[in-house]
């Protein structure tokens, strides 16, 4: 429960889209995110997807980053 997946999403060096494991959704930062959040957020596969990502990307890996020498 303490890990979060933030998938961000760049244009021009400017933030305006990001995905928030913790949200489970899809937050716009500008004008063009706050539509496309909207739209990514209507499609439950995509959100389902990126849940998954958490799943097997960063709890998988979690050992591998902060292991003791």
């Amino acid at each position: 429960k303490d890990i979060q997946l933030i998938n961000s999403y760049y244009y021009n060096k400017l933030e305006f889209l990001r995905f928030d494991s913790n949200l489970g959704k899809f937050v716009g930062y500008t004008e063009l995110g706050v539509k496309n959040a909207e739209r990514f957020n209507k499609d439950t596969s995509r959100i389902a997807a990126m849940n998954a990502q958490r799943e097997t990307y960063c709890l998988n890996n979690v050992g591998n980053w902060y292991r003791s020498p």
